[in-house]
């Protein structure tokens, strides 16, 4: 039976099974304002689930 010479350290073994992705975000269309917006996010006009939330400069 094989045996490794060496204790692994927690770095090595931390990085062996790793899966670093990008993943793309989710956008949708908001009806309401006519703009792209993403998910759970207050959307640049200041609007959230259709209410205004956050007053911005305009």
């Amino acid at each position: 039976m094989a045996v490794p010479a060496r204790k692994t350290s927690k770095a090595k073994k931390n990085k062996r099974r790793t899966h670093y992705k990008l993943t793309a975000p989710t956008i949708s269309f908001d009806e309401s304002l006519g703009d792209y917006r993403r998910s759970h996010r207050v959307s640049l006009k200041g609007y959230y689930k259709g209410r205004k939330v956050v007053d911005t400069k305009d």
